[in-house]
């Protein structure tokens, strides 16, 4: 199991106990169910807080609702194990991600980011700036998970509170660029004030947008040097945690930025994603009289999943992906 069935597989459990009676017939089965990357210091790789959702129509504890679910899920034999905690959370611990399996999933995934969108997000409102641009994110994420298809856009984004950029700041536009400019205005949560600065313009390590697209950037150079090498990308199982452990939760993480209407948590995912790139990138090719192998085919794989990757996730906020930095 990976990280994209486990929501399938926590659905499935709700239904199966309630048609066997553990909750009660007046719970309603959710068609989704949101699991998240468990936050640093929590307990297991992924966690759901499902039961609260279910503890009222079930007139029980979440407690209570998140062991009748454990007890199920404990005996999925894609899951390593399932904890409870806190008042009813539920976490789990899964399998090591599988490369063939993670590009798979993320590639197919990805072909919704780079369907063609078109947004009248202002439709006569008068929005700012910065309340159209974290708009029309909010929406592509929702679409990209199936949402909004033919419904109102109004009403995707009703109730989003989002802060307007400060006078302060000028023209961001003209000083940082169109997509500079757009990663400021999306990598803080929309109620919070965006910050602008020079390290937006920084071409280096100290610059998260910088390290988004350069890493987008180096994938692209990888396929390039291989081909002049003579070989090209092969799908197979490469050791490389930090790197498949980030495409794994992909999947999952889109679904929680679309859920929550937070296009800050697909930002931060891109820089954890760019970051493990850029520190693998120096396995894929050759080295010295090295012959490409097996070994490099796959890995040159896995670099090119995560590059489409980080091109999707930027093309869901709006941005380029250019191909050289």
């Amino acid at each position: 199991m990976n990280p994209a069935d486990l929501s399938r597989t926590v659905v499935r459990a709700v239904r199966c106990a309630v048609e066997d009676g553990e909750l009660g017939a007046d719970v309603a089965v959710p068609g989704r169910v949101v699991v998240e990357r468990t936050r640093p210091g929590g307990v297991g790789e992924y966690a759901t807080p499902v039961a609260f959702r279910l503890a009222k129509a079930a007139g029980r504890a979440p407690g209570e609702v998140a062991r009748v679910l454990a007890r199920r899920l404990g005996q999925e034999p894609g899951i390593v194990s399932v904890e409870v905690t806190g008042p009813g959370f539920l976490n789990f611990v899964l399998p090591a991600p599988s490369a063939p399996l993670v590009i798979r999933d993320v590639l197919v995934l990805e072909g919704a980011a780079f369907l063609p969108v078109d947004i009248d997000i202002d439709a006569g409102l008068g929005l700012g700036l910065r309340e159209r641009v974290v708009r029309e994110s909010v929406l592509r994420l929702v679409r990209s998970q199936g949402g909004s298809q033919g419904g109102s856009e109004h009403g995707v984004t009703e109730g989003l509170s989002v802060a307007p950029l400060a006078k302060r700041d000028g023209d961001v536009v003209a000083r940082f660029g169109v997509d500079a400019a757009r990663w400021a205005m999306l990598c803080v949560p929309a109620r919070e004030t965006p910050e602008f600065s020079d390290r937006l313009l920084l071409q280096g390590e100290g610059s998260e947008f910088f390290r988004v697209r350069y890493a987008h950037a180096r994938s692209r150079a990888l396929l390039s040097n291989a081909d002049g090498l003579g070989f090209g990308p092969v799908v197979g199982e490469v050791d490389a945690p930090a790197l498949l452990r980030a495409l794994a939760g992909h999947p999952l993480v889109l679904e929680a930025a679309a859920h929550h209407r937070a296009p800050e948590r697909l930002t931060r995912h891109l820089v954890e994603l760019a970051d493990a790139l850029l520190d693998f990138q120096y396995r894929v090719l050759p080295q010295g009289d090295e012959k490409p192998s097996a070994a490099h085919r796959a890995r040159l794989a896995l670099a090119e999943a995560a590059g489409t990757v980080l091109a999707g996730g930027l093309a869901l906020l709006g941005i380029d992906a250019p191909t050289r930095l």
